[in-house]
């Protein structure tokens, strides 16, 4: 759940997704669900020349599933708010 509410924060957000394929897609977040499924627009893949057949790819959905990385922007990150959120999970609730 502590990442689901994060994520929600970011929406509207650049991030680049790592998938378990090594794909890397770059876009706007969307929305995110509690199973941590990710929609992004305005897509491009981070290596075009290795993956030329997603280049017209504008929208995607990704299951949360198949994610291995998210990477934020660095403005995006509230470290004290992760901190926050960290320890209250930590002690359960």
């Amino acid at each position: 759940m502590l990442f689901f509410l994060y994520f929600k924060d970011l929406v509207g957000q650049e991030v680049t997704v790592e998938l378990k394929n090594d794909l890397a897609i770059r876009g706007t977040l969307h929305s995110v669900d509690q199973y941590l499924n990710i929609k992004l627009e305005n897509t491009r893949v981070v290596d075009q020349d290795k993956y030329p057949h997603m280049l017209s790819v504008r929208n995607c959905f990704i299951r949360g599933s198949v994610v291995r990385y998210v990477q934020l922007p660095p403005d995006g990150v509230d470290v004290d708010l992760l901190h926050d959120a960290a320890r209250r999970e930590a002690r359960g609730g």
